[in-house]
């Protein structure tokens, strides 16, 4: 019985670092209709950064948080115009050219790392690496899911409290319409993908605190973030919460009960049956 319940705990902890994954990526497919294949990249850049930020300056991972936000969000909103005239080309599959792109954004972002940082996987030290609680709580993870609950819902109450962010919702429902009522749908999608890269790049530091990192751990974040964004309902940023707890219980209940090579099989069979039965997501509110 204890086994059962630290195996959740650690399960809803873990998800919590998935929900500001998921979030910025659910909603940079609600308003820019952008499959964005870099997602894993994005975080291992953020986990890069905060890890040679600490060689070089000396102190806490943690510390970078805001600092890889702020970066990231300029290199996003910097970003975001090129992939904007990709996808607005006169074509009849404009997703699939997102796709293409950032897929192509994706293999530059992996391999310049590997050329530049080689292999050799790294960590990232914090104060809380060896701390834990009641009920042998890992205090990074809670630190972690604290954090990363927090800031997806400031994310969340920024969207419905700022006429910046009912901008973003009219956009993400209708962007011809939000056009036609004054909304600006080409500024507004450079600080949407701007919020979404410094979301993942904090997730990234989360995830090199918790884990490992290594030029080659895009893909498996890439994967989550699909399956968190896919289950959670396409475009429905609160179902990300639901669908990121979900899978991080997966995760732990099959590393700890079955085999840990097995957690992607768990992973795609759950998506599998929610396609089928729920195409729309659990909650049956996405796209």
């Amino acid at each position: 019985m204890d086994l059962f319940l630290q195996t959740v705990i650690n399960g809803i902890l873990l998800g919590g670092i998935y929900i500001v994954l998921a979030a910025g990526f659910s909603l940079v497919f609600g308003v820019l209709d952008i499959i964005d294949f870099a997602v894993g990249e994005w975080v291992m850049l953020g986990a890069f950064a905060a890890y040679f930020g600490q060689q070089y300056l000396h102190v806490d991972a943690f510390v970078f948080l805001p600092v890889v936000f702020v970066a990231f969000f300029a290199l996003g909103y910097a970003i975001q115009p090129i992939i904007f005239r990709v996808v607005s080309t006169k074509t009849h599959l404009p997703m699939l050219m997102g796709l293409v792109f950032t897929f192509g954004l994706s293999t530059l972002m992996k391999g310049s790392a590997l050329t530049a940082w080689g292999y050799n996987p790294r960590s990232l030290d914090t104060f809380l690496s060896d701390t834990s609680l009641a009920l042998s709580i890992p205090g990074l993870r809670l630190f972690a899911f604290v954090f990363a609950v927090a800031a997806t819902l400031l994310f969340i109450g920024f969207l419905y409290r700022t006429r910046t962010g009912l901008a973003i919702r009219a956009a993400a429902q209708d962007r011809d319409k939000a056009a036609l009522m004054g909304v600006r749908v080409k500024d507004l999608a450079s600080v949407v993908y701007g919020l979404y890269a410094g979301m993942t790049g904090m997730a990234g530091v989360l995830i090199g605190a918790i884990f490992s990192l290594s030029p080659q751990m895009g893909a498996k974040y890439t994967t989550f973030a699909f399956f968190v964004v896919v289950l959670g309902g396409l475009g429905y940023v609160p179902g990300v919460f639901v669908a990121a707890i979900l899978l991080g219980l997966i995760n732990t209940m099959t590393t700890v009960y079955f085999n840990a090579s097995y957690s992607f099989l768990m992973v795609f069979l759950l998506l599998f049956l929610v396609l089928i039965i729920q195409p729309k997501g659990i909650l049956g509110r996405g796209t």
